[in-house]
């Protein structure tokens, strides 16, 4: 089985994270694509929405796209996550034997800290996700996704713009917003 996987801390997700899925499951020769929420990114301290939120969140916006699977692994460990470990545990799971690694160009910068990056190498093709702002020459070497929609989650954090939400769980960030729980 052919696979891709798409990680992050999806907090909160936002139309880019869509269109890099649609765009994925059109571009890329795979089965499937697995979305997979960290728990808590290995470069960050805290979350904005909790880790189950955002799972919910994502099973919700995923629900009908029939190629592509919410994965609960990491939230579940309810631990920070290695991507290596995660590659790992997916690859046996789905018997894969073809990995894509679906990253944004803002997270090249920091690849080469990345737990095990040599030997994750070795399991994966990377796949970047070209982004507004964040060009770099590293990108020559690795398979291109042309989304370049501008929008991050960090801004989102900031400055929530629901123009910006899958329509699919506006209500429900307006909720959470409102502070009602999911």
């Amino acid at each position: 089985m052919r696979i891709a996987i798409f990680g992050g801390s999806f907090d909160p997700i936002h139309i880019g994270h869509k269109a890099i899925v649609k765009i994925a499951l059109n571009e890329l020769d795979i089965d499937k694509l697995i979305v997979v929420p960290t728990y808590l990114n290995p470069f960050k301290r805290s979350f904005y929405l909790k880790p189950q939120t955002r799972l919910k969140l994502l099973k919700k916006v995923f629900n009908d796209f029939e190629k592509v699977d919410v994965s609960n692994y990491e939230v579940n460990k309810e631990a920070l996550s290695y991507s290596f470990d995660t590659v790992n545990y997916l690859k046996k799971l789905y018997s894969a034997t073809k990995i894509y690694f679906i990253l944004g160009e803002d997270n090249l910068r920091d690849l080469d800290k990345w737990y095990k990056i040599e030997e994750l190498k070795t399991l994966v093709e990377f796949v970047i996700v070209t982004r507004n702002g964040f060009k770099s020459k590293k990108t020559e070497k690795f398979k291109i996704l042309d989304i370049n929609i501008d929008i991050s989650s960090s801004l989102l954090r900031e400055n929530m713009n629901i123009d910006y939400i899958p329509v699919e769980i506006k209500n429900d960030i307006l909720n959470i917003r409102k502070g009602k729980s999911f």
